[in-house]
């Protein structure tokens, strides 16, 4: 009824109530086109390098371990997107984390786990900067982290020149020998899974050289444990908790949020720090893993993390994304790169793929803004 007591017409309903189709719902998921891509991709794989072995346990862990690297950097990059923000930072915080982890441990003697440990508090201390420097000033975290890609990198081959003389440091591996937390990056997991299989004769065994009676795969690697606890943590935080709907409420409308008593300036702040966390996982894992660390490591990683999660359907104006259409997209991303490899194509179309798959991706998204929006 109207203020004067008149009943309104049966025909005019609350905007808000209208009733969206099961189509429409499902074409505004946003792991819908990394899905889609998904399968279009191992489908192709399948029939263009079905038998080179791409898909044998040596051929899944190959590309397992790569999507799990683009995996990791993309949950960062993910939730700080969907909180309206981009790190570009992230490459030269990967190539700087490295070198605090060598130059700590082997250069200046403390044991690895301390070493660890400094490389995320001194990464996460940067993250924070990031985000307090684009919320004080109003500055573009484009910018502000733009410049900080260049900060880092010049920081990092400075300090490891002026230390060894040299932009690679080695003997990691030597140091970590028996450290705990290096085996949380480093090592691997199942071990005694994998030679049960392998004495099961469900997996091959090596017949000859120093692995010899040894399983082909012989664990799962700590990078991809990595990866996948952080993408689970990642969707049940953005999912099922109420910080959750603060990162979105403060990517979608920051005004709107703070008006409502959402602490969009924390919300952001934080995000850049997961964003640096997720940077050092990588680093850490790969330091371990290869015994060294190098000044140029993570180059362009930044943009591969974005293009990641654009590919999982997040939005580049914040506000909407998903977890795990980033996960999707870090798996596309892996799979090609390895899969363009196993089909004897030339490595330099990757980068043709990447441009190609960005674009449709941001032509994807685009459409799917203006049907949540109702825009033109």
């Amino acid at each position: 009824m109207n203020e004067a007591g008149n009943q309104l017409p049966q025909t005019q309903k609350d905007e808000r109530l209208r009733e969206i189709s099961p189509l429409k719902k499902a074409l505004i998921r946003p792991e819908l086109g990394a899905s889609a891509g998904t399968i279009v991709v191992f489908l192709f794989f399948l029939l263009v390098a079905g038998d080179s072995g791409m898909f044998a346990p040596e051929g899944v862990l190959n590309w397992g371990v790569v999507s799990a690297q683009f995996a990791i950097i993309a949950v960062g990059a993910c939730l700080l997107m969907i909180a309206g923000e981009f790190d570009l930072s992230v490459g030269s915080m990967i190539g700087f984390s490295g070198i605090v982890i060598a130059l700590v441990s082997v250069t200046w003697g403390y044991p690895v786990w301390f070493a660890i440990l400094v490389a995320f508090v001194v990464a996460i201390g940067i993250g924070a900067l990031n985000g307090y420097l684009v919320i004080k000033t109003g500055l573009p975290s484009f910018i502000v982290t733009l410049a900080f890609l260049y900060i880092l990198r010049g920081l990092t081959i400075f300090v490891a020149i002026s230390t060894t003389q040299q932009t690679i440091i080695g003997g990691v591996r030597e140091a970590a020998q028996g450290d705990p937390i290096a085996a949380l990056f480093g090592g691997k997991i199942f071990r005694g899974l994998f030679s049960w299989l392998a004495d099961q004769g469900l997996i091959d065994k090596f017949v000859a050289g120093p692995k010899a009676g040894q399983p082909v795969i012989d664990g799962i690697p700590m990078i991809i444990v990595w990866a996948l606890v952080l993408v689970v943590l990642g969707h049940i935080l953005l999912t099922r908790t109420r910080f959750g709907n603060w990162i979105f409420a403060a990517g979608g409308d920051n005004v709107a949020a703070s008006n409502s008593g959402v602490p969009v300036k924390r919300v952001k702040v934080l995000m850049f720090m997961l964003s640096a966390f997720c940077a050092t996982v990588f680093a850490t894992c790969q330091v371990i893993e290869f015994g060294s660390a190098a000044a140029d490591r993570g180059l362009l990683k930044e943009f591969e993390a974005i293009i990641s999660v654009v590919i999982g359907g997040a939005l580049l104006t914040g506000g909407y994304g998903s977890v795990i259409g980033a996960a999707l997209g870090a798996l596309i991303f892996g799979v090609v790169q390895q899969g363009l490899f196993f089909a004897g194509v030339e490595s330099s179309l990757f980068r043709v793929f990447l441009g190609v798959i960005l674009l449709l991706a941001v032509i994807l998204n685009t459409y799917i803004r203006r049907m949540i929006t109702g825009e033109r």
